[in-house]
Protein backbone atom coordinates (compact mmCIF):
# COMPACT_ATOMS: atom_id res chain seq x y z
CA UNK A 1 0.00 0.00 0.00
CA UNK A 2 3.07 2.44 1.52
CA UNK A 3 4.80 1.42 -1.38
CA UNK A 4 2.22 2.17 -4.12
CA UNK A 5 2.21 5.65 -2.91
CA UNK A 6 -1.50 5.11 -1.26
CA UNK A 7 -1.56 6.79 2.44
CA UNK A 8 -3.54 4.81 5.42
CA UNK A 9 -6.47 6.52 6.77
CA UNK A 10 -7.60 6.57 10.20
CA UNK A 11 -9.89 3.12 9.65
CA UNK A 12 -6.73 1.09 8.02
CA UNK A 13 -4.57 1.12 11.27
CA UNK A 14 -6.80 -0.62 13.18
CA UNK A 15 -6.81 -2.86 10.42
CA UNK A 16 -2.92 -3.88 10.79
CA UNK A 17 -2.67 -3.11 14.58
CA UNK A 18 -5.57 -6.10 15.22
CA UNK A 19 -3.59 -8.10 12.57
CA UNK A 20 -0.13 -7.63 14.53
CA UNK A 21 -1.63 -8.38 17.66
CA UNK A 22 -3.39 -11.85 16.34
CA UNK A 23 0.30 -12.94 15.98
CA UNK A 24 1.95 -11.11 18.81
CA UNK A 25 4.18 -9.24 16.62
CA UNK A 26 5.50 -6.22 18.91
CA UNK A 27 7.94 -4.68 16.45
CA UNK A 28 5.62 -4.89 13.46
CA UNK A 29 2.89 -3.63 16.23
CA UNK A 30 4.93 -0.58 17.46
CA UNK A 31 5.90 0.11 14.31
CA UNK A 32 2.04 1.10 13.14
CA UNK A 33 1.59 2.81 16.26
CA UNK A 34 4.86 5.32 15.22
CA UNK A 35 3.17 5.53 12.37
CA UNK A 36 -0.25 6.59 13.03
CA UNK A 37 1.34 8.67 16.16
CA UNK A 38 3.21 10.21 12.40
CA UNK A 39 0.69 10.90 10.55
CA UNK A 40 -2.30 11.78 13.06
CA UNK A 41 -0.85 13.47 15.87
CA UNK A 42 -0.66 12.49 19.61
CA UNK A 43 -4.68 12.60 19.54
CA UNK A 44 -5.44 8.89 18.25
CA UNK A 45 -9.59 8.38 17.75
CA UNK A 46 -10.85 5.44 20.35
CA UNK A 47 -10.63 2.33 17.45
CA UNK A 48 -7.21 3.03 16.77
CA UNK A 49 -6.51 3.38 20.14
CA UNK A 50 -8.87 0.39 21.76
CA UNK A 51 -6.69 -1.57 18.80
CA UNK A 52 -3.31 -0.75 20.57
CA UNK A 53 -4.87 -1.82 23.92
CA UNK A 54 -5.42 -4.99 22.77
CA UNK A 55 -2.33 -5.83 20.74
CA UNK A 56 -0.04 -4.75 23.49
CA UNK A 57 -2.06 -6.57 25.79
CA UNK A 58 -1.87 -9.66 23.56
CA UNK A 59 2.26 -9.45 23.35
CA UNK A 60 2.64 -9.10 27.19
CA UNK A 61 3.48 -5.56 27.09
CA UNK A 62 0.98 -4.64 29.67
CA UNK A 63 2.34 -1.62 31.06
CA UNK A 64 2.21 -0.04 27.12
CA UNK A 65 -1.50 -1.24 27.04
CA UNK A 66 -2.04 1.02 30.25
CA UNK A 67 -0.19 4.03 28.79
CA UNK A 68 -2.28 4.06 26.07
CA UNK A 69 -5.31 3.36 28.02
CA UNK A 70 -4.21 6.63 30.07
CA UNK A 71 -4.18 8.65 27.43
CA UNK A 72 -6.70 8.02 25.47
CA UNK A 73 -9.39 10.79 25.34
CA UNK A 74 -13.05 9.69 24.54
CA UNK A 75 -12.55 6.09 26.45
CA UNK A 76 -15.36 3.70 25.68
CA UNK A 77 -16.57 0.28 27.72
CA UNK A 78 -14.88 -1.72 24.81
CA UNK A 79 -11.28 0.19 26.39
CA UNK A 80 -11.77 -0.30 29.92
CA UNK A 81 -12.89 -4.26 28.35
CA UNK A 82 -9.43 -4.69 26.07
CA UNK A 83 -7.52 -3.64 29.44
CA UNK A 84 -9.38 -5.65 31.64
CA UNK A 85 -9.23 -8.59 29.21
CA UNK A 86 -5.30 -8.00 28.95
CA UNK A 87 -4.55 -8.32 32.36
CA UNK A 88 -7.12 -11.45 32.73
CA UNK A 89 -4.56 -13.04 29.48
CA UNK A 90 -1.42 -11.74 31.42
CA UNK A 91 -2.88 -13.41 34.71
CA UNK A 92 -2.79 -10.05 36.61
CA UNK A 93 -6.22 -10.53 38.38
CA UNK A 94 -5.77 -8.04 41.05
CA UNK A 95 -4.95 -4.95 38.37
CA UNK A 96 -7.92 -6.52 36.86
CA UNK A 97 -10.13 -6.40 39.85
CA UNK A 98 -8.79 -2.59 40.61
CA UNK A 99 -9.65 -1.42 37.14
CA UNK A 100 -13.33 -2.84 37.62
CA UNK A 101 -13.84 -1.17 40.52
CA UNK A 102 -12.36 2.20 38.47
CA UNK A 103 -14.33 1.66 35.82
CA UNK A 104 -17.62 1.07 37.91
CA UNK A 105 -16.60 4.84 39.36
CA UNK A 106 -16.36 6.79 36.39
CA UNK A 107 -19.55 5.69 35.61
CA UNK A 108 -19.66 2.93 32.94
CA UNK A 109 -22.17 0.47 33.20
CA UNK A 110 -20.30 -3.15 32.37
CA UNK A 111 -21.13 -5.39 29.25
CA UNK A 112 -20.87 -9.71 29.28
CA UNK A 113 -17.58 -9.12 27.82
CA UNK A 114 -16.75 -7.29 31.44
CA UNK A 115 -17.66 -9.65 33.29
CA UNK A 116 -16.38 -12.35 31.39
CA UNK A 117 -12.90 -10.75 31.67
CA UNK A 118 -13.08 -10.32 35.15
CA UNK A 119 -14.19 -13.82 35.78
CA UNK A 120 -11.14 -14.73 33.87
CA UNK A 121 -9.06 -12.77 35.53
CA UNK A 122 -9.60 -14.28 38.76
CA UNK A 123 -9.49 -17.57 37.59
CA UNK A 124 -5.69 -17.17 35.63
CA UNK A 125 -5.06 -15.67 39.40
CA UNK A 126 -6.73 -17.93 41.46
CA UNK A 127 -9.04 -15.51 42.98
CA UNK A 128 -11.45 -18.48 43.66
CA UNK A 129 -13.26 -15.73 46.25
CA UNK A 130 -13.27 -12.50 44.67
CA UNK A 131 -14.95 -14.75 41.42
CA UNK A 132 -17.72 -16.18 43.31
CA UNK A 133 -18.24 -13.17 44.85
CA UNK A 134 -18.44 -10.84 41.73
CA UNK A 135 -20.39 -13.89 39.56
CA UNK A 136 -23.30 -13.59 42.58
CA UNK A 137 -23.10 -9.90 42.72
CA UNK A 138 -23.87 -9.89 39.16
CA UNK A 139 -26.27 -12.70 39.32
CA UNK A 140 -28.75 -10.58 41.74
CA UNK A 141 -28.19 -7.69 40.25
CA UNK A 142 -27.95 -7.94 36.28
CA UNK A 143 -28.07 -11.96 35.90
CA UNK A 144 -29.11 -10.40 32.26
CA UNK A 145 -25.20 -9.80 31.40
CA UNK A 146 -24.83 -13.67 32.33
CA UNK A 147 -24.08 -16.14 29.24
CA UNK A 148 -23.17 -19.91 29.46
CA UNK A 149 -19.57 -18.92 29.18
CA UNK A 150 -19.64 -16.89 32.47
CA UNK A 151 -21.41 -20.28 34.24
CA UNK A 152 -18.56 -22.30 32.22
CA UNK A 153 -15.86 -19.78 33.95
CA UNK A 154 -17.20 -20.30 37.52
CA UNK A 155 -16.80 -23.97 36.73
CA UNK A 156 -13.61 -23.71 35.88
CA UNK A 157 -12.80 -21.67 38.93
CA UNK A 158 -14.33 -23.94 41.25
CA UNK A 159 -12.48 -27.06 39.22
CA UNK A 160 -8.80 -25.41 39.18
CA UNK A 161 -9.11 -24.56 42.71
CA UNK A 162 -9.75 -28.41 43.47
CA UNK A 163 -13.11 -27.46 45.06
CA UNK A 164 -15.11 -30.49 43.09
CA UNK A 165 -18.11 -30.66 45.51
CA UNK A 166 -19.28 -26.70 44.82
CA UNK A 167 -18.35 -27.20 41.22
CA UNK A 168 -20.71 -30.45 40.77
CA UNK A 169 -23.76 -28.15 42.78
CA UNK A 170 -23.13 -25.23 40.80
CA UNK A 171 -23.44 -27.60 37.72
CA UNK A 172 -26.22 -29.09 39.03
CA UNK A 173 -28.10 -25.86 39.65
CA UNK A 174 -27.41 -24.23 36.30
CA UNK A 175 -30.90 -22.83 34.71
CA UNK A 176 -29.85 -24.55 31.34
CA UNK A 177 -28.44 -27.49 30.37
CA UNK A 178 -24.81 -27.84 30.66
CA UNK A 179 -22.75 -28.11 27.34
CA UNK A 180 -18.99 -29.91 26.39
CA UNK A 181 -17.40 -26.29 27.69
CA UNK A 182 -18.68 -27.40 31.70
CA UNK A 183 -17.89 -31.01 31.37
CA UNK A 184 -14.49 -30.10 29.62
CA UNK A 185 -14.20 -27.74 32.47
CA UNK A 186 -14.68 -30.08 35.68
CA UNK A 187 -12.43 -32.37 33.65
CA UNK A 188 -9.46 -30.24 33.60
CA UNK A 189 -9.75 -29.16 37.54
CA UNK A 190 -9.50 -33.06 38.18
CA UNK A 191 -6.33 -33.49 35.79
CA UNK A 192 -4.87 -31.25 37.77
CA UNK A 193 -6.20 -32.43 41.20
CA UNK A 194 -6.22 -36.08 40.45
CA UNK A 195 -9.52 -36.82 41.02
CA UNK A 196 -9.99 -39.85 38.82
CA UNK A 197 -13.16 -40.90 39.46
CA UNK A 198 -14.65 -37.51 38.61
CA UNK A 199 -12.41 -36.78 35.57
CA UNK A 200 -13.85 -40.42 34.33
CA UNK A 201 -17.21 -39.32 34.87
CA UNK A 202 -16.92 -35.86 33.36
CA UNK A 203 -15.24 -37.43 30.14
CA UNK A 204 -17.97 -39.61 29.50
CA UNK A 205 -19.88 -36.55 29.64
CA UNK A 206 -18.08 -34.87 26.95
CA UNK A 207 -17.88 -38.38 24.70
CA UNK A 208 -21.49 -38.69 24.99
CA UNK A 209 -22.43 -35.31 23.88
CA UNK A 210 -19.86 -35.34 21.08
CA UNK A 211 -17.87 -38.59 20.31
CA UNK A 212 -15.80 -37.13 17.87
CA UNK A 213 -14.18 -35.04 20.33
CA UNK A 214 -10.58 -36.20 20.77
CA UNK A 215 -9.20 -33.27 23.04
CA UNK A 216 -11.38 -35.52 25.75
CA UNK A 217 -9.89 -38.54 25.50
CA UNK A 218 -6.82 -37.49 25.33
CA UNK A 219 -7.42 -35.53 28.66
CA UNK A 220 -9.04 -38.85 30.28
CA UNK A 221 -6.10 -40.64 28.98
CA UNK A 222 -3.63 -38.28 30.80
CA UNK A 223 -5.85 -38.67 33.79
CA UNK A 224 -5.63 -42.24 34.47
CA UNK A 225 -1.96 -42.17 33.64
CA UNK A 226 -1.57 -39.55 36.06
CA UNK A 227 -3.19 -41.92 38.58
CA UNK A 228 -1.00 -44.31 37.86
CA UNK A 229 -3.35 -46.75 35.38
CA UNK A 230 -1.78 -47.12 32.80
CA UNK A 231 -3.36 -50.07 31.10
CA UNK A 232 -6.68 -48.36 30.92
CA UNK A 233 -5.10 -45.29 29.90
CA UNK A 234 -3.43 -47.16 27.05
CA UNK A 235 -6.81 -48.87 26.16
CA UNK A 236 -7.95 -44.96 26.02
CA UNK A 237 -5.43 -44.28 23.39
CA UNK A 238 -5.88 -47.25 21.15
CA UNK A 239 -9.65 -46.16 20.86
CA UNK A 240 -8.05 -42.98 19.69
CA UNK A 241 -6.45 -44.83 16.79
CA UNK A 242 -9.04 -47.30 16.29
CA UNK A 243 -11.41 -44.47 15.40
CA UNK A 244 -8.72 -42.82 13.27
CA UNK A 245 -9.30 -39.13 15.65
CA UNK A 246 -6.84 -36.78 15.04
CA UNK A 247 -6.22 -33.31 17.09
CA UNK A 248 -5.12 -30.60 15.20
CA UNK A 249 -1.83 -29.73 17.11
CA UNK A 250 -0.79 -26.36 18.80
CA UNK A 251 1.78 -24.76 17.55
CA UNK A 252 4.05 -21.86 19.24
CA UNK A 253 5.46 -18.91 17.64
CA UNK A 254 8.42 -15.89 18.42
CA UNK A 255 9.08 -12.34 16.10
CA UNK A 256 12.71 -12.26 15.57
CA UNK A 257 13.70 -9.15 13.71
CA UNK A 258 10.24 -8.55 12.50
CA UNK A 259 10.03 -12.15 11.24
CA UNK A 260 7.40 -14.37 13.07
CA UNK A 261 8.77 -17.75 12.77
CA UNK A 262 5.99 -20.84 13.69
CA UNK A 263 7.01 -24.48 15.48
CA UNK A 264 4.89 -27.43 15.96
CA UNK A 265 5.68 -30.33 17.46
CA UNK A 266 8.69 -32.32 16.51
CA UNK A 267 8.56 -29.64 13.19
CA UNK A 268 10.56 -30.63 10.26
CA UNK A 269 9.74 -28.39 8.26
CA UNK A 270 11.28 -24.85 9.19
CA UNK A 271 14.16 -23.34 6.49
CA UNK A 272 16.71 -23.47 9.86
CA UNK A 273 15.64 -26.69 11.43
CA UNK A 274 18.91 -28.19 11.13
CA UNK A 275 20.57 -25.00 12.92
CA UNK A 276 17.75 -25.20 15.38
CA UNK A 277 18.10 -28.36 16.55
CA UNK A 278 21.56 -27.84 16.68
CA UNK A 279 21.02 -25.25 19.05
CA UNK A 280 18.41 -27.12 20.96
CA UNK A 281 21.19 -30.16 21.15
CA UNK A 282 23.67 -27.28 22.74
CA UNK A 283 21.46 -25.87 25.10
CA UNK A 284 20.18 -29.41 26.09
CA UNK A 285 23.84 -30.75 26.56
CA UNK A 286 24.61 -27.60 28.37
CA UNK A 287 21.22 -28.32 30.83
CA UNK A 288 22.91 -31.86 31.46
CA UNK A 289 26.39 -30.80 32.27
CA UNK A 290 25.08 -28.48 34.86
CA UNK A 291 22.71 -30.56 36.47
CA UNK A 292 25.72 -33.09 36.66
CA UNK A 293 27.84 -30.30 38.27
CA UNK A 294 25.93 -29.52 40.69
CA UNK A 295 25.68 -33.43 41.87
CA UNK A 296 29.25 -33.42 41.79
CA UNK A 297 29.87 -30.43 44.01
CA UNK A 298 27.21 -31.74 46.40
CA UNK A 299 29.16 -35.23 46.87
CA UNK A 300 31.89 -33.20 46.96
CA UNK A 301 33.51 -35.05 44.00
Amino acid sequence: MLREGVMPSEPTFPCVIIAAANIAALGKGKSFHAYAFKSLGDQLNVFIGNALISFYAKCGSMDDSLLVFDKLHGRNVVSWNALICGYAQNGRGKEAIELFERMLVSGFRPTYVTILGLLWACNHAGLVTEGYSYFNKVRLKESSLLKPEHYACMVDILARSGRFKEAEEFIHQLPFEPGIGFWKALLGGCQIHSNRELGEFAARKIMALDPGDVSSYIMLSNAYSAAGRWEIASTVRREIKEKQMKRIPGCSWIEIRNKVHVFLNKDCKHCQIDEIYSALRICIQHSLDSEVASILMEFNI
